[in-house]
């Protein structure tokens, strides 16, 4: 029987995607942290801005997160004002958000924040190889997403 060998984690696209994200979040919170706002309250707030009056599980679904993760994120959006849940007129059951003038106001605060925040997180790049990361890593998740 063979040795069990280690694996080197330097080398697995799985390792090194976990460690691009925990430096993403890192950055962001280091940024952000007057903001009072999360990487993921942001990407929800971003995303209802684009779409307001979406319900919670097709925002769930455009930002890529499980309904209760975003369900108790926009439970602390909306303690914050930033959202608020909406009576949907065709079906009353069904709740839609909406984002509030304030909320508009606070992502507007970080939204130049936030793409330094991505030039920051890529900056170990040159231009050319950030291009080609982004496009790479685009593909890479449209590609899982199409499973």
């Amino acid at each position: 029987m063979n040795p069990v060998k280690s694996i080197d984690l330097q080398a697995t696209p799985g390792h090194l995607i976990r460690r691009a994200q925990q430096i993403a979040v890192s950055i962001f919170s280091e940024q952000l942290t007057s903001a009072d706002i999360t990487p993921v309250q942001f990407a929800i707030l971003n995303a209802l801005l684009e779409s307001p009056g979406i319900d919670q599980v097709s925002l769930a679904k455009r930002v890529a997160f499980d309904p209760a993760t975003s369900g108790s994120v926009i439970g602390r959006l909306e303690a914050k004002g930033w959202v608020v849940r909406q009576a949907d007129p065709n079906d009353r059951r069904r709740k839609l958000l909406v984002v509030t003038n304030s909320g508009v106001h606070a992502l507007g605060q970080v939204q130049e924040d936030v793409a330094r925040i991505q030039e920051k997180i890529l900056s170990p790049l040159t231009s050319s190889e950030q291009s080609q990361f982004v496009h790479l890593l685009s593909r890479l998740v449209q590609g899982h997403q199409a499973e």
